[in-house]
């Protein structure tokens, strides 16, 4: 498994705890995905997010089904998400269309908005200055997880949350340490930084009229926040941290596989 090498502690240990061979890039999701690519194609290896993409990317809908399911069968008036890639946001959008194409649900209308961080926000830009294009960025936010400076997918977010009549946002750092801060004393429940940003975003359109009071929208929330310990790092072991090359990748599998040949010499393997 690839990560960025600054990735939320919770994940890092909630990744170990299945005693993987993670590696931590040294670098934005935008470099962990390039390097995932020539890993792929010189080992031959399937990457969900990469060359399996499909699998990844239609399991997205069933968030979009839940949400469907929990109103009772019936589509929300406006639902809010985050966006990294575009590409949760754009299945979202086709999980209440199959429903509406069925003839599942009596709503055929739902507008569809998104969140981005300011540190790494090149679709809240696009959307803001009337382009059907980004201008890829250098990611600068603690929402790491949706730090995707060069969204592939951003031209089908853009047009979903216009066709939608919904819209794109980006909210500063403080302000989604703020929506952490709120969901946490309002709801009970204490999303990561990358599952705050949609919070902060509805309450603006809000206050700016843009989203009807009687018809409050519903805020997907991805992750929620662990309860990660420093301590549980002990026994859980540590990622091997590489830079974005293919060269450092491959001495770092060498070493993993030794030890892994090692460990199993005991055992008469």
């Amino acid at each position: 498994m690839f990560i960025p090498s600054d990735l939320e502690l919770g994940k890092v240990l909630g990744t170990l705890i299945y005693n993987p061979t993670l590696m931590a890039v040294k670098g934005n999701y935008d470099q962990v995905n390039r390097l995932c690519s020539e890993v792929a194609n010189t080992y031959g290896w399937g990457f969900v997010n990469i060359n399996l993409r499909p699998y990844y990317s239609e399991g997205s809908k069933t968030l979009g089904y839940e949400v469907i399911e929990q109103l009772g069968w019936q589509l929300p008036d406006h639902i809010v998400a985050p966006l990294a890639s575009g590409s949760l946001f754009g299945k979202i959008r086709k999980g209440f269309d199959e429903f509406i194409k069925w003839g599942w649900s009596t709503k055929s209308r739902c507008a569809s908005s998104g969140a981005q961080a300011e540190g790494c926000s090149p679709i809240a830009q696009a959307f803001a200055e009337g382009r059907d294009y980004i201008t890829p960025v250098k990611p600068n936010t603690i929402a790491k997880s949706i730090a995707i400076g060069n969204p592939p997918m951003a031209p089908i977010a853009l047009d979903i949350a216009r066709r939608s009549n919904g819209s794109i946002a980006a909210v500063s750092d403080d302000e989604i340490v703020a929506g952490i801060q709120l969901l946490a004393e309002t709801k009970g429940c204490s999303p990561k930084p990358p599952a705050a940003p949609q919070s902060r975003c509805s309450r603006s359109w809000w206050s700016r009229g843009k989203i009807d009071p009687a018809k409050p929208p519903s805020p997907t929330s991805p992750a929620t926040a662990s309860r990660p310990s420093k301590r549980s790092a002990r026994w859980l072991g540590e990622p091997y941290t590489i830079e974005p090359q293919l060269a450092s990748f491959n001495a770092a599998w060498e070493r993993a596989q030794s030890l892994q040949r090692a460990s199993w010499e005991p055992m008469g393997v």
